[in-house]
């Protein structure tokens, strides 16, 4: 099954337009669009797992160890951290290798950082 994604209310938008520039058929939910806004790591884990989308976070302080915590007890389609000392270009094309490159199954249960 195809890659598709959800931001986190964290997440730089620039790098949704940007990989929807390069790609339009990449599917990249935002965090508005999924009731994000406000909302614990924990809950945002339930709503990535429930919709089969792979989060995408700047979040690295707290997420980690909620990540830990959720796939005890529930399934994860997975949580790619984007370092904000990446840059949009750097990571615009990683997120854009990680989708051409991989498949769904790829990203169960696991957290990933970005630069890879």
């Amino acid at each position: 099954m195809r890659l598709r994604f959800l931001a986190d209310a964290n997440l730089d938008a620039r790098i949704i337009r940007g990989l929807k520039r390069r790609q339009p058929e990449i599917d990249f939910q935002r965090a508005e669009e999924a009731s994000l806004i406000g909302r614990s790591d924990a809950e945002v884990l339930k709503i990535a797992a429930d919709l089969n989308r792979v989060l995408v976070t700047h979040d690295q302080r707290t997420m980690p160890a909620h990540f830990a915590a959720f796939v005890t007890s529930h399934p994860s389609p997975g949580v790619i951290l984007v370092s904000q000392e990446t840059s949009l270009v750097a990571a615009i094309d990683e997120l854009l290798l990680i989708w051409s490159a991989s498949q769904a199954e790829d990203w169960r249960d696991r957290l990933v950082w970005i630069p890879l």
